[in-house]
């Protein structure tokens, strides 16, 4: 009996652990405010026959698989270990099936097989399946902190789904999921903020603004979020935008930065590092726009994931790199997750309004879009009322 009581404890720590990560920096809520802001490159997977070449995984691969959060079935052991062995290759499509099979061989309540074909489903961008797998993730929720932050994970899952494939019974089904987590759990303030952006592309304006005033008063603990939730309430049309996913920065000089407080200027983001010869080829390219159009309302912002600081700062300084420089650090810096980098050189161009308005991996002749985009915040800045942006509606937004 207490065997069982701590294998339960056990559990509701790591269900905990993984939700508050969820809806921290997991890649599901972390990538940008909406799919277009970001960069995919997962190739799709070989046929089966070629994941079956693989090493064949042993049948002791999961250690101490008598663990509660882990399968306990002998058939759903073995299987979760070939899982396991294939998500190490990238064979994300066949890992993901596995890990559900595990699941359905340990009888419908194993946890890690859950969470990693989750993790993949997100990987994957499989809405469907990120959806219902946060559906059966729910029934394993013990304390209302996990029932609330399970209902929000279904309940972005279904907005995602719901704006990816313009189909309002979804968006209005994730409007129900967000109002079950903050009936659970009123003080869910996170909850609040996403809310609000399913209720302004359900065109509940009124009810949008209340849910982002609300957080504001509420939230402590997502100060990346709260210049964005203000423009919220200012311009609900933003919230059902292409919005560049929110973040704060120091630069290399030592100024504090963040996306909303470049409202108002076009911002161009270049995710680069010292050890990359396309960046090193792409840089004249970006030195030539921060020339160019020095004095008008573009911000040029370099964002490297060098680890090594001194030979960043180094390169820099003997380069002449003279517009904002911030150090991320790696693929799984903040920033770099936020926008989901996962090749560089990565660059994106975001309108006056913050609004996404285009991406590419490497290279790319973009000076003739940023004049454009320049020319057109100088008219809706001279314009009075301001001008609409550009709305996107088919793409979710989540931080």
């Amino acid at each position: 009996m207490v065997r069982n009581h701590c294998f339960a404890a056990k559990r509701t720590i790591k269900f905990a652990v993984f939700l508050l990560a969820y809806v921290g920096v997991h890649p599901f809520v972390a990538r940008a405010q909406s799919d277009t802001g970001v960069v995919d490159i997962v190739k799709p997977d070989p046929p089966r026959q070629a994941a079956q070449q693989t090493d064949a995984p042993k049948a002791n691969a999961v250690s101490d698989a008598s663990r509660p959060d882990e399968p306990t079935d002998p058939k759903a052991r073995k299987t979760y270990a070939g899982a396991l062995d294939l998500e190490k290759h990238r064979y994300y499509n066949d890992a993901l099936d596995s890990f559900r099979k595990a699941n359905k061989q340990d009888g419908g309540h194993c946890f890690e097989c859950l969470r990693r074909a989750y993790t993949l489903a997100v990987k994957l961008d499989a809405y469907k399946d990120e959806v219902q797998l946060a559906r059966d993730l729910l029934p394993l929720a013990v304390t209302d902190v996990d029932k609330a932050a399970g209902h929000l994970m279904v309940a972005m899952a279904l907005q995602e789904q719901g704006i990816k494939e313009k189909k309002g019974q979804f968006i209005q089904e994730s409007s129900d999921e967000f109002k079950s987590s903050l009936a659970v759990n009123p003080k869910f303030s996170r909850a609040r903020y996403h809310w609000g952006i399913t209720l302004a592309h359900l065109h509940q304006d009124e009810a949008a603004r209340a849910q982002f005033a609300a957080f504001l008063d509420e939230d402590r603990n997502n100060p990346s979020l709260h210049e964005r939730a203000e423009r919220f309430v200012d311009r609900i049309d933003l919230a059902r935008a292409t919005m560049a996913p929110p973040f704060m920065a120091t630069t290399l000089d030592g100024q504090h930065i963040s996306m909303d407080g470049l409202a108002g200027k076009v911002v161009l983001i270049d995710f680069w590092a010292t050890w990359c010869g396309p960046c090193r080829e792409a840089l004249p390219n970006i030195q030539h726009i921060a020339r160019k159009f020095e004095g008008q309302p573009l911000v040029v912002l370099s964002i490297s994931l060098d680890s090594d600081e001194a030979k960043w700062k180094s390169f820099v300084e003997k380069n002449g790199m003279t517009w904002l420089q911030v150090r991320d650090g790696g693929l799984n810096g903040a920033v770099a997750k936020k926008f989901g980098v996962t090749a560089i050189p990565a660059t994106f161009s975001i309108d006056a309004d913050g609004v996404l308005e285009d991406q590419h991996v490497g290279d790319a002749d973009i000076e003739g879009k940023l004049k454009k985009m320049i020319e057109r915040a100088a008219e809706v800045a001279n314009r009075k009322p301001a001008a609409p942006p550009v709305e996107s509606t088919d793409t979710v937004n989540r931080q």
